[in-house]
């Protein structure tokens, strides 16, 4: 049991590390600048290897929020009905400046936000991963047409909503300027979707 949670952790570390190493080359040089090649050398890994841990090189970005894929999903079931749950964790994601809600200036932050949504293939990739949260957290609330309706509308509120944060903060306001209205907004918005959904729930 020791050695498969020594080896699980070996894998862990080097995910991190082959995404770290990418994501520093693709800030310093630009995505499409840099090769697959020259992340496993900067990595001291063979491509082969690398491509054992990551498939596609958009993959090396996107492992950064791969664990946010089914967030909303686990959330939704913790109750005590999917709305309140969802919203309470986003307001709780702003009041502590989570970068998943865009309420982050943080210069790292923000670069790997400029990677990620400046960049065609990276942006592409993004839409995918809303798409695998949307059908997790449909499924969470009961994988009907009616489940698959509100995720839809639940994913985009959070992605709005982040949207507009990060916009305002890579605009150049400060975090303390966007806070309050982006409490605002989530409240307005979570509000809107309780009232719309008001017989929601997870079975």
């Amino acid at each position: 049991m020791t050695g498969t949670g020594l080896r699980e952790r070996k894998k862990q570390r080097m995910y991190q590390v082959l995404s770290d190493t990418a994501v520093r080359l693709f800030l310093e040089r630009g995505f499409d600048a840099v090769s697959v090649a020259e992340v496993a050398a900067a990595a001291e890994v063979s491509k082969p290897t690398l491509f054992r841990y990551f498939p596609a090189k958009e993959d090396l970005v996107l492992y950064r929020i791969a664990d946010h894929e089914g967030e909303a999903a686990r959330v939704a079931a913790e109750g005590p009905d999917p709305v309140t749950a969802l919203r309470r964790h986003f307001l709780a994601g702003l009041d502590r400046c989570d970068p998943v809600t865009g309420l982050n200036d943080h210069p790292d932050v923000l670069a790997f936000h400029r990677l990620l949504y400046g960049t065609p293939a990276l942006a592409a990739r993004v839409s995918g991963y809303q798409e695998r949260s949307e059908a997790a957290l449909a499924d969470a609330l009961g994988g009907d047409l009616d489940a698959r309706l509100a995720a839809g509308q639940i994913i985009a509120v959070q992605r709005i909503l982040a949207l507009e944060n990060w916009r305002r903060i890579a605009g150049g306001e400060a975090v303390e300027d966007v806070r309050e209205d982006a409490v605002a907004a989530a409240e307005r918005a979570f509000g809107r979707l309780a009232a719309g959904l008001s017989q929601l729930n997870t079975g």
